[in-house]
């Protein structure tokens, strides 16, 4: 297999303090479905190890490294360093087996440090990861600097092993006119570009171009593994005119309202497969996409798009169509119409299995769909309209299953918010006021060690989800609802709002809802990225299971990846290899946090070892 050792420019300057927790790892054996029938293992990215070093402060170096899903019990590590091209050092002096990161005080910042780990698997050293090198005198900052070729802003940003070497790889967009897709392997090494040609230079947020991508809640592309043979592939949703990484142009289709779906190679951006977009709302015009990818049948990767275009009066027509990619061919699977049904939708999509059984659904604010394409239950009969977030995770670790929180915007009844049984759709609670409802932000996540599972808190208040209990009433206490993010070590989490990473203290608020922060990232030449207050990508692509988040610079030219530089004694197995998390982050629209499908927060259990297993490589 090859490797690549990835060299960081120099960026400012900042040091965080450190904070320790306990351990926690897999349990031994895989997950099964709820019936008591073993669930196929689904194949998932064979990582590599993800090293990577950040200088934590002027005298020490952080270096992190990922726990696969399927690493075997026990397993421990050795970190080494060489510096300036010389021969490598172990640097601890006994076997690592608390979290899988180390703190280096003896490193020579002066000259380059590269770092490698080896595993160590019933006494005996294992092969090497690959290198991370950190440059001589490189900036005391946590994160990291890709270089980019020169262009326009970038609203969104993609992860996948485009070349199969085991650590991820970047696609992004360039909001220019005509719109770009660009690919670049993780050292910042350019692949190739796609031009989404002239039907992409109306950008119009609800009634734009037929091949116009990534603008409002939609996107139309994601970036996943999905033949299973190791390599990542790039699907977009495209129109007559798009040309394609290889120099070809794309004139498939009889008019410039008809779409298709392309499959892009990963590595040169040529097409591999395109299939038309199925034609039952054309006479509204094109529709714009939120891609997005699970496993519907528990066994193999299918991408999901949610379609949709406005009518006359107004209203919007929604379409739901799932694809099965063979390595040389795109096939539709199935076709869900909403036509005149009560099925609210919002803006996200999440692909995660609600019930246990093994095999994805489909979820929307108001409806889930079952892997095959049919309805599994709405909560518009319940009263839930449309709204702007939603959460599905396992918010309560006492109760089984997973659970659901949504917001409400505009709702005539005055409900607000509401919390159910994400198998089956039954309300546990909701909060309803008099008058018309709308809540803009809902956010979910154990945040309060106090009381029991996870929190839930929008501009109405901060709750303990499990026992409905209003928490912090006062709302300019309460920490503003946006994303989730690990960061500090613990096991509760942090937050990010508007490129600040922000720790909520429930025994000592602040005055006002201004939180203590961890991190500033325009202090760093973070911008947000376009159209938005997000950054271009977050999630857990680097180092140990804390949380990145992906940011460009102000000229478009570097990303700027914010990766934690503080050392933490907990042991958990990359988030990118829990099913529930990594359908996650394939998907964006409006972005929300991802989640696991286990409990993770204060008091959690040993979460279970993923059923998955490793394709390709």
């Amino acid at each position: 297999m090859k490797r690549f050792t990835k060299v960081w420019t120099a960026g400012a300057t900042a040091v965080l303090l450190s904070v320790a927790t306990p351990t926690l790892a897999g349990d031994a054996g895989a997950e099964t479905a709820t019936d008591g029938v073993a669930a196929a293992a689904r194949p998932m990215e064979n990582l590599g190890r993800g090293v990577v070093a950040v200088r934590s402060s002027t005298t020490s170096v952080l270096v992190s490294w990922r726990l696969l899903g399927l690493d075997p019990d026990g397993i421990g590590f050795n970190v080494y360093r060489s510096t300036a091209g010389g021969q490598e050092v172990k640097l601890n002096s006994a076997v690592l087996t608390g979290g899988t990161n180390f703190t280096d005080s003896t490193a020579d910042s002066t000259r380059s440090n590269s770092y490698r780990v080896r595993p160590v698997i019933n006494g005996a050293e294992q092969s090497p990861s690959g290198a991370f090198t950190l440059t001589a005198n490189h900036a005391v900052e946590p994160a990291l600097r890709v270089p980019l070729r020169a262009g326009g802003p970038v609203k969104f940003v993609w992860v996948g092993d485009l070349d199969g070497d085991g650590e991820y790889d970047f696609v992004l967009d360039r909001q220019t006119s005509p719109q770009t897709l660009e690919a670049y392997r993780s050292d910042g090494q350019f692949l190739w570009s796609v031009n989404m040609g002239p039907n992409s230079t109306n950008q119009n947020n609800i009634e734009g171009g037929s091949s116009t991508i990534d603008v409002g809640h939609n996107d139309g592309v994601t970036v996943h593994d999905l033949d299973s043979d190791g390599r990542a592939e790039v699907a977009v949703r495209i129109a007559n005119g798009v040309r394609f990484g290889d120099g070809t142009t794309y004139n498939g289709l009889p008019n410039n309202t008809r779409q298709a779906i392309a499959i892009l190679d990963g590595v040169t951006g040529a097409a591999r497969a395109t299939a038309p977009v199925p034609t039952d709302y054309l006479s509204d015009g094109p529709m714009y996409a939120r891609f997005g990818v699970g496993h519907l049948d528990g066994a193999t990767p299918s991408l999901v798009a949610f379609m949709k275009n406005r009518v006359g009066d107004g209203g919007f027509n929604l379409m739901f169509t799932a694809w099965r990619f063979t390595g040389s061919t795109l096939t539709q699977q199935w076709k869900f119409l909403r036509g005149n049904q009560n099925l609210p939708d919002g803006h996200n999509t999440r692909v995660i299995d609600v019930d246990g059984d093994g095999r994805d659904e489909v979820a929307e604010i108001g409806f889930v769909l079952n892997g095959d394409g049919t309805l599994k239950y709405s909560l518009g009969p319940q009263g839930v309209v449309h709204g702007d977030r939603f959460h599905i995770a396992d918010m309560d670790p006492n109760r089984p299953g997973l659970e659901g929180y949504g917001v409400q915007q505009d709702n005539p009844s005055g409900l607000r918010e509401y919390y159910y049984d994400a198998a089956t759709g039954a309300m546990i609670w909701r909060h309803s006021a008099s008058g018309t409802a709308d809540v803009g932000r809902g956010m979910a996540g154990d945040i309060d060690p106090r009381f029991p599972g996870m929190e839930v808190w929008s501009f109405s208040g901060l709750y303990n989800a499990p026992t409905n209990r209003l928490t912090e009433p006062n709302t300019s206490l309460r920490p503003w609802p946006q994303l989730g993010l690990w960061w500090d070590g613990d096991i509760t989490m942090e937050l990010l709002n508007d490129g600040k990473f922000e720790k909520w203290d429930p025994n000592n608020p602040k005055p006002t809802n201004s939180l203590p922060r961890l991190l500033t990232t325009s202090n760093y030449g973070a911008v947000d990225a376009s159209q938005n207050v997000q950054p271009t990508f977050y999630g857990d692509i680097l180092g140990d299971w804390r949380e990145e988040a992906v940011y460009t610079n102000a000229s478009y030219n570097q990303l700027i990846i914010f990766t934690t530089d503080r050392p933490t004694n907990t042991r958990l197995y990359t988030l990118a290899h829990n099913p529930a998390y990594r359908n996650a982050m394939t998907l964006k629209g409006y972005m929300q946090s991802h989640h696991v499908d286990y409990f993770l927060g204060a008091g959690m259990a040993r979460p279970p070892r993923p059923n998955i297993t490793y394709p390709g490589r």
